[in-house]
């Protein structure tokens, strides 16, 4: 892997069998990645990393000095959240199958069997998937409708450094777990922000005006979702 030095920043550049540049600053502690084609000199990636100097240094500061929630332990009373909806969790083990029930403030996750953190982990992330997969058809059908984009396919999957992505090719946009947690408001922004690179893939200002004609308020949530709470291993987006 090679690296380029700009004063105190140090960047890592990866060549890939891609067309475009990303670049990418992950927390925690604001490493910042370049993948570039293949055909692309050194001197081109180094151009490119300076002009996104000052970006980078912006979300290494954010990135830094950001909260973030201590580890999970799938205990009683511990805080879980679902649609932006804080609940306490209550964890009964039985000979049942495995579900989760809300009851007002409680979020009962039932194990079959001894619910270790692991195996209580596994059963929430199955029923936060599962709601997922229950309310995103409404929107993206909604958006169908309003910005002519189809989704030919639609999934739901742990990232560690993005909300969401898509496939224009494949016509297909992937959604992040966690956004079972966030605000439903929250969730149909990353779909639409993923169905407008479906028809333009770069954050260009196409893509801006896409965003500001369909949801004007989608910087609110952009910002709103780059200052939750991060975990140790997740993102900025």
């Amino acid at each position: 892997m090679q690296q380029i030095k700009l004063g105190d920043t140090t960047v890592e550049v990866v060549h890939k069998h891609i067309k475009h540049m990303t670049l990418s600053v992950y927390p925690p502690t604001g490493r910042v990645r370049i993948s570039a084609p293949r055909k692309l000199t050194d001197d081109i990636v180094r151009v490119f990393a300076i002009s996104k100097l000052s970006w980078i240094k912006k979300h290494q500061q954010s990135q830094r000095t950001q909260e973030r929630e201590p580890p999970r332990e799938y205990i009683d009373r511990e805080s879980h959240y679902y649609l932006g909806r804080r609940y306490l969790l209550k964890v009964i083990e039985n000979s049942v199958p495995n579900r989760v029930v809300l009851k007002h403030s409680v979020l009962e996750i039932h194990v079959n069997g001894k619910a270790t953190a692991e195996r209580t982990k596994d059963v929430l992330e199955t029923w936060y998937r599962r709601r997922l997969k229950e309310i995103i058809p409404e929107y993206i059908q909604k958006w169908e409708r309003l910005t002519g984009v189809k989704v030919k396919d639609v999934g739901v999957k742990k990232m560690k450094t993005k909300w969401g992505t898509c496939s224009q090719k494949a016509g297909r946009i992937w959604l992040n777990l966690e956004l079972a947690k966030k605000p439903v408001s929250y969730l149909e922004y990353i779909i639409l922000h993923e169905m407008v690179h479906l028809r333009e893939r770069k954050h260009n200002e196409i893509f801006a005006a896409y965003m500001d004609k369909f949801l004007p308020k989608w910087r609110f949530y952009k910002e709103e979702l780059n200052r939750s709470l991060l975990r140790q291993e997740n993102w900025s987006y």
